[in-house]
Parts: structure tokens; sequence; C-alpha cells
């Protein structure tokens, strides 16, 4: 079966995933895995669950975010840069002004009611 060889780069927390347990801030691994393969076959590989990644961008534009994360069945290519960032990231400065998105973002943004923009949050219950 043909293979893709995805740059991934972890930061952060999620370095731990790239092999080394005490590695806190970042890996650069070179994964093959079959043509065809999606996100969720990222993780999977890396044996990260979904839910413990923060911003997320795959060639530089923006593919998921903590609560929103719809690039799971994106299809990935052979050179694809993915870069996951830990729950505990802040936005990157480069992206201050606005940041090219993946089309599932977009579409996932502009179907929420506030479009994926707060600026009051409310804590949780129990935190």
């Amino acid at each position: 079966m043909a293979e893709i060889c995805i740059d991934t780069w972890l930061y952060g927390e999620l370095a731990r995933f790239g092999g080394d347990e005490n590695q806190r801030s970042f890996a650069n691994l070179a994964l093959r895995l079959p043509q065809g393969s999606v996100i969720r076959d990222l993780l999977a590989a890396l044996k990260m669950r979904s839910e413990e990644r923060g911003i997320t961008f795959i060639n530089g534009d923006l593919s998921a975010m903590p609560g929103l994360q719809p690039d799971l069945e994106h299809h990935l290519k052979d050179g694809d840069r993915v870069a996951f960032f830990h729950l505990k990231a802040m936005w990157p400065f480069q992206y201050r002004l606005g940041a090219a998105m993946i089309g599932e973002m977009q579409q996932a943004l502009f179907s929420r009611g506030d479009q994926g923009l707060q600026h009051v949050y409310e804590k949780n219950k129990g935190d």
C-alpha cells in the first residue's frame, strides 16, 4: 500500500507524544501513514486523544481549536505539515489579524451563532 509522510510538530505538553515522555517543549516527527489517511489516523498513530490538543494547523491553516475539531476527517497529503499545540497554548502572535483556515474549519465556525468569537467566558462549575 502506498504511504504518505506527514511532517508532524507537537508543542508544549504534547511533545511527550513524540516518543520522549520527558520532553515538554516540542517534538518533530516524520510520520508515515497509509495513503488516504485523515487527521483521526494521525492522532491514532501518535496515541493522542483529539481532546488533548488545542490549536491545530495544517500547512499553516487553522484546522481546529479547543472544543471545535472539524478536521478529524480532513484528508492528508504527502508532505503535509501538521502542528498540534497543547490546550494552554496562547494564540500565536503572527495570527493576531486572523488566520487562514481549512474548509472544514470555515464551515464549522460560520455555522455557529457566535462564529467562534467570544469576549466573555464563564467559569465552569466545579473549577
